[in-house]
């Protein structure tokens, strides 16, 4: 129903407000006048009263015709398109494109007939030039010239369709979805990093013959303790978490002096000490002590080769690197909210932040150097990856928002809108909505600086991956806004433009071979799948959603551009879904609407259909002696045998953990994103236990197709000094270069003498 004042209407749909909008129960649901009101005054527009909403809509509608060029134009390759000019009417315009390698192009004008607009006392005309279609990939810069009028704009050409990586071919791929932090090995400080990650997809490469592994994301947390356990609650999505950095893998560890190395293995010996008996992960405890160890290692210096490296990251990062390590330095000093700040120090434009980097350069450097180390491991992650045989590598994940009190709120201040947070509304998981207190990216700004912020954190996101996870993508089209001190109920969708950003995302991700998959859960428009599939983005089907008339999707009719799995890290490990801990733990929690017997006989119910459609398919494995292990099995062996093109395996699952990462609508109410990893048993595991489980070969011999598991790998006792990653001949590279059949059993390959595998069995956990 629309707003009973005219001009608020007006200004809703000129500013992509919705005014209605369909639940999750198909019901249509009518947004107040407050929630339009506040929304665009987080948009810097007053529309408390009629008088003021009238104007605001003539501001708004003269807006285009104020700027000679738009901010920014976005268009696919391969299709001609247009765009628009504004001069003094009655006089000439010339138009050109300056291509990035320098070429120029010569625009033709295109007929026009919108009449003059008299803007701020002067006649105002319109053009409009054709931009070709054989114009290539890539940011370019549109040039106008009108007697002495001279202006520029940015011109994004992206490719109409993104796809997979030239790596994949056309063979399926599989790979394991992790929380990194939870993945620790017996070297680790605590805490699983980027050293580990490189272990564990060099394990699955070569013993499982997975393609790539799905990280959580990696974004940069606060400097100081006490850290936001949440991954997906960053300060920054442009920069790195420090905290994944293995101090003993950084080049100057070696070159440390006798009293240095012993100031590590104390400060080791230390974290061992606190860390006896914890069973949750200890962030601040970690963090405090590898930032210890850390700076005596950046102390320690580096050689000319290294320098000149450092040197180079810095200049390529450039203003926001440095804007961003000057804010970690801040933190310590005045806290970790910068909007409790004193006010000369909440803008990084003003003088005392000037004069605060001079006095605090070495603090600064610090902060630079971390994430320039941060980001060389990060690298060798991925070139571990592709030598150990994977096709694709690490896939990062991008968190839908940052804090509030972060990095980018502080730097971008502008860019993002004030008095609002994000959230989603009610949906059948979530039935009273959630929250998740992230400010949202104002979209008039996004566009007024050509998406600069967001081109830069796509592209920093893919530097070193083969793929790119994209967290609640729907945000790319609209985003539920909750204004200040209201419910998640009391929101409303605000749109944004999708054509430029999932083209920036596109193109970013061409440049890199890059694939990207798109977390498209939830509330979503029918259309939007619809039209990131014909980009070439992948969604997300999840097993337990994929149903259709109230029993199981049939598995061929799902989508082929997806990535397909049993559950995601908002739910529990199968093992705990089948045990229906989910159901019991949201009601003590009182997070459900019905009442726990309803919920759990609802649960029951889907678990038969399920069961039952896995009988009547034959996908139970009656071999297997754990009941609840053939159920897992054999949900991830009904996976196999739809077309999705991706499918997804989270390691949990491969170990039997039974408890959740994660519980929506719950802070520190459950233990969230601090669980390590555990066998069914819920004992943590280390990195070093997986390699000698028998239960994650049994799952992804069914992901391979093959007839029978191979035995995990074990050290060979004669051949100690052997590296511990060398494969055998049947698991070497000439044995994964063909296409792999999605459906044909396989057996897997001999053991020989250059890759013999043990018996002994371990567990692990999340």
């Amino acid at each position: 129903m629309a707003l009973s004042d005219p001009a608020l209407n007006r200004l809703a749909e000129l500013f992509g407000i919705s005014t209605e909008f369909w639940d999750w129960k198909g019901n249509r649901v009518d947004v107040t006048r407050e929630t339009v009101v506040r929304v665009l005054a987080a948009l810097g527009v007053d529309a408390a009263t009629p008088q003021a909403a009238a104007e605001a809509v003539r501001v708004q509608a003269d807006r285009p015709w104020r700027r000679a060029l738009p901010p920014v134009v976005v268009m696919r390759a391969g299709g001609a398109s247009r765009v628009d000019v504004h001069v003094e009417d009655g006089r000439p315009a010339r138009l050109r494109v300056r291509l990035e390698d320098g070429r120029l192009r010569e625009l033709t004008q295109i007929d026009n007939w919108e009449p003059a607009r008299l803007v701020d006392g002067r006649m105002v005309g319109e053009a409009s030039f054709e931009l070709p279609a054989d114009l290539p990939l890539g940011y370019h810069r549109i040039q106008l010239v009108s007697d002495e009028l001279r202006a520029e704009t940015t011109l994004v050409v992206s490719p109409p369709f993104l796809g997979f990586p030239r790596s994949m071919g056309d063979r399926r791929v599989w790979g394991y979805a992790v929380q990194l932090y939870s993945v620790r090995s017996a070297d680790s400080w605590g805490i699983g990093d980027f050293y580990d990650l490189g272990a564990l997809a060099g394990w699955s490469a070569s013993q499982q013959y997975a393609d790539y592994v799905l990280t959580n994301p990696v974004h940069a947390a606060e400097p100081v303790e006490p850290l936001e356990p949440s991954p997906y609650l960053p300060t920054s999505r442009l920069f790195v978490n420090p905290m994944y950095i293995r101090p003993e893998a950084v080049a100057e560890y070696a070159l440390l002096d006798e009293t240095d190395r012993t100031r590590v293995e104390d400060a080791k010996a230390e974290l061992a000490g606190r860390l006896r008996g914890a069973e949750r992960i200890e962030r601040g405890i970690c963090w405090s002590l590898k930032r210890r160890v850390l700076r005596i290692i950046w102390a320690a210096g580096r050689d000319d080769h290294r320098q000149m490296m450092f040197e180079a990251y810095r200049r390529r990062e450039g203003r926001m690197l440095r804007d961003y390590a000057i804010w970690a330095a801040l933190t310590q000093e005045l806290g970790r909210d910068w909007r409790l700040w004193p006010a000369e120090y909440q803008r990084p434009t003003s003088p005392q932040v000037d004069a605060f980097r001079a006095e605090h350069a070495d603090e600064v450097d610090f902060q630079c150097w971390m994430q320039w180390i941060a980001s060389v491991q990060a690298g060798r992650a991925q070139q571990t990856a592709l030598d150990a045989g994977m096709s694709v590598g690490i896939i990062t994940d991008m968190a839908v928002g940052v804090s509030a009190a972060g990095a980018d709120a502080w730097m971008m201040r502008d860019v993002y809108a004030e008095g609002v947070s994000v959230g989603a509304p009610p949906d059948a998981y979530n039935q009273l909505g959630q929250d998740w207190g992230q400010p949202p990216w104002r979209p008039d700004r996004l566009e007024d600086l050509a998406y600069a912020p967001f081109r830069t954190m796509v592209r920093n996101c893919l530097r070193h991956a083969g793929g790119m996870r994209m967290d609640h993508i729907i945000g790319m089209f609209r985003l539920w806004w909750v204004p200040a001190g209201c419910g998640p109920r009391e929101g409303t969708y605000v749109r944004y433009d999708h054509e430029a950003l999932i083209g920036i995302i596109a193109l970013e991700a061409y440049r890199a071979q890059a694939m990207v998959i798109g977390e498209d859960l939830g509330t979503v428009e029918p259309w939007v799948r619809e039209y990131l599939a014909g980009r070439g983005i992948l969604g997300t089907s999840v097993l337990w959603f994929e149903e259709e008339n109230g029993l199981p999707r049939a598995m061929e009719s799902w989508r082929e551009y997806t990535m397909a799995s049993v559950n995601t890290h908002d739910l529990p490990p199968t093992a705990g879904y089948l045990d229906k801990s989910h159901v019991r733990l949201r009601h003590e929690l009182g997070l459900l609407t019905e009442s726990l017997e309803a919920e759990e006989r609802a649960a029951d119910e889907e678990q038969e259909r399920w069961m039952s459609y896995l009988r009547d398919a034959g996908a139970l494995d009656g071999s297997v002696a754990d009941e609840t292990e053939a159920k897992v099995l054999g949900l991830y062996r009904m996976l196999t045998r739809t077309p999705s093109r991706v499918l997804n395996v989270t390691l949990v699952d491969a170990v039997g953990e039974q408890r959740i990462q994660n519980q929506p609508g719950t802070t520190d109410e459950y233990p969230n994103w601090r669980v390590p990893l555990g066998g069914p048993d819920g004992r943590p595991l280390l990195l070093e236990e997986l390699y000698a489980m028998e239960r994650p070969m049994r799952l992804a011999a069914v992901l391979n197709g093959f007839a029978r598991a191979p035995a995990p790998w074990a050290r060979d006792p004669l051949v100690e000094s052997r590296p511990v990653g060398r494969r055998g001949s049947g698991s070497g590279a000439a044995g994964r270069a063909g296409a792999r059949p999605w459906t044909a059993k396989r057996r897997p390959p001999s053991s020989s003498s250059g890759s013999r595998r043990g018996g002994r069995r371990r567990r692990r956990g999340r």
